[in-house]
């Protein structure tokens, strides 16, 4: 369970100044919809060949709607060889629902 990371413990850090990537891997439709201020847009379909885009010194942080896409995003960058990396838990959605409300639903 170490490759996970809750949205109230996500909150937590970003409001303690850590210094996190966070890795929007939703479509952009979805991404113009709810997003979370300071992610980056890299579509889980365009992430193999988007790797440069990310440093294997950072801690990365990957978002989806639910979890779902975000959790094979988590995996396969693991596999890269990135070794910081962690699963928004319920993604967006969760984040709304638990941390903040103006971000929209859908």
């Amino acid at each position: 369970m170490g490759f996970v990371i809750s949205p109230k413990v996500l909150k937590a850090r970003l409001d303690n100044g850590d210094k996190l990537v966070l890795v929007d891997v939703r479509e952009e439709w979805e991404y113009s919809l709810a997003k979370l201020e300071g992610s980056t847009l890299i579509p889980l379909g365009t992430l193999p060949q988007s790797l440069a885009r990310l440093s294997h010194d950072s801690e990365i942080i990957a978002i989806c709607h639910h979890g779902m896409r975000s959790a094979d995003a988590t995996n396969f960058l693991l596999q890269q060889g990135f070794t910081n990396v962690k699963n928004l838990v319920g993604g967006i959605d969760a984040w709304s629902i638990q941390v903040d409300g103006t971000v929209p639903r859908y």
